[in-house]
């Protein structure tokens, strides 16, 4: 079985703008003299590879600690696309998507796109930007139980199908959390 880490970084990557810088400060060091090496972590829930949770959107959505396992862990599609994804163009790709489904390229989700895919029975929608798209398409996939995987890397991963493990960290009351996304790959048989 290959494994594909399809985490961006966290201090590398894309920031979106007007969100906070991820910073990591020192609060021990052993060449200070102290016991052990600690440090704090300072981050946006959104920074790097993150999932929405219903609650970024929806003033009384599900919070990151109440995100159902088996949403983020499973079979899923990558498929390429690069541009706008309309509500036809959803609809065309609809029968050979898995539940879980991450867009590889500059998509652009519109509103009619999320409407068909939070119809479909689609429960994870990820992409490789900061963000899946405006506030219109984040309600409507959020509010259709559809979990939003921002910013993940999918330079070295061909379009197929694969199993997902993107679990989040468990965060009362947090409208997303960072994740390390992972593709499994079975090996083919010669």
């Amino acid at each position: 079985m290959k494994i594909m880490d399809i985490t961006r970084e966290l201090f590398g990557a894309p920031v979106y703008p007007g969100d906070p810088k991820p910073e990591l400060e020192p609060a021990r060091r052993i060449g200070d003299g102290d016991i052990c090496n600690l440090s704090v972590l300072h981050a946006c829930l959104h920074n790097g590879t993150h999932l929405d949770a219903p609650r970024h959107f929806l003033a009384d959505g599900d919070d990151a600690a109440q995100v159902p396992l088996d949403a983020v862990i499973g079979e899923c599609s990558v498929v390429s696309w690069d541009g706008v994804l309309t509500g036809a163009d959803a609809e065309r790709l609809q029968p050979s998507l898995r539940e879980r489904v991450l867009f590889k390229g500059q998509v652009e989700i519109t509103e009619s796109a999320a409407f068909v895919l939070s119809d479909c029975q689609v429960r994870l929608v990820g992409v490789e930007a900061q963000t899946v798209g405006n506030a219109a398409v984040h309600r409507q996939l959020l509010g259709g139980d559809v979990f939003l995987l921002e910013g993940v890397d999918l330079h070295a991963v061909s379009d197929g199908i694969y199993f997902l493990f993107a679990a989040p960290l468990k965060i009362k009351d947090a409208d997303g959390t960072p994740v390390r996304a992972l593709l499994l790959e079975r090996n083919k048989k010669i």
